[in-house]
């Protein structure tokens, strides 16, 4: 059992799990975020087009610089920073490496696939900028922050992955306030969930949070910069594939999740007092 005993209230109520907490916690993040996201748009003007550096920067970057901030405060003053990248007392199964496979090989198809020349420079490292700190970001909320609540409060692990996988989707819904169209945000919603179920996996069967943030922080700029300058050749037919992979896969992977971390056991990293 955590011991929350000279805590403060705040950190008493987050350590004491409950399952509607990963939503309130969810919830909060993404209103913080979209608020971030509003506090730069007076940059607006000096983004360019979606294909250069300052476009990236300004739309991805900034904002997720400052949900990656507000996750580290909300850590600290919970207890749960420290220890946040230790190994995990629950493991996995070998059929578990599939999701980190499946991920890792559409990856390296959508970086072989994509014209660096016409990117330049400045683009791909400013997208590989924004890769770690989605990685770091969404990743420590969902299969971090919200798995840990989610076993405390004692459920199954198919109900942790489910949950986590779930409100980790629902954050991409917000992009209908982007302008993005009804369709493909219900497309990207699906995908995300499934991603989420194998970045699960991938937490599972390393025994660490870094292997999903890893995994996810080269997800995002290679799918971005390859749908923004592709390059021609078979390999990127074969990447274009990726989503629809993931999505079987992570189909299939979820019928086999089992296991349990008892109620209120140390489950998914070290408390801060040890």
């Amino acid at each position: 059992m955590n011991d929350v005993v000279g805590r403060s209230a705040w950190s008493r109520f987050w350590n004491r799990g409950r399952w509607w907490k990963a939503v309130v916690l969810a919830a909060g993040y993404l209103v913080l975020y979209e608020l971030a996201s509003l506090a730069f748009l007076p940059l607006v003007p000096f983004a360019g087009d979606s294909g250069s550096a300052s476009f990236v920067f300004i739309f991805y970057v900034l904002p997720i610089l400052v949900g990656a901030v507000i996750l580290i405060v909300f850590g600290a003053t919970t207890g749960w920073l420290r220890g946040l990248f230790a190994r995990q007392s629950l493991g996995g199964r070998g059929w578990m490496w599939i999701a980190v496979v499946v991920v890792l090989l559409f990856n390296v198809l959508h970086l072989f696939s994509i014209d660096y020349s016409a990117a330049g420079i400045d683009y791909v490292m400013t997208w590989l900028l924004a890769g770690l700190f989605v990685g770091f970001a969404e990743e420590v909320l969902t299969r971090g922050y919200v798995v840990r609540i989610m076993r405390d409060a004692g459920h199954r692990e198919i109900v942790v992955a489910l949950v986590s996988a779930g409100l980790f989707a629902l954050l991409h819904s917000t992009n209908l306030l982007g302008g993005q169209a009804l369709v493909p945000t219900l497309v990207q919603i699906v995908y995300t969930f499934f991603f989420g179920i194998l970045m699960y996996l991938a937490m599972r069967v390393t025994r660490t949070l870094l292997a999903p943030v890893l995994l996810h922080a080269s997800t995002d700029p290679s799918i971005f910069m390859h749908a923004q300058y592709p390059a021609e050749g078979a390999l990127g037919s074969l990447a274009n594939l990726g989503n629809i992979v993931v999505i079987v896969v992570g189909l299939v992977l979820v019928f086999f999740i089992r296991g349990r971390v008892g109620r209120n056991e140390e489950s998914t990293f070290p408390s801060a007092s040890r």
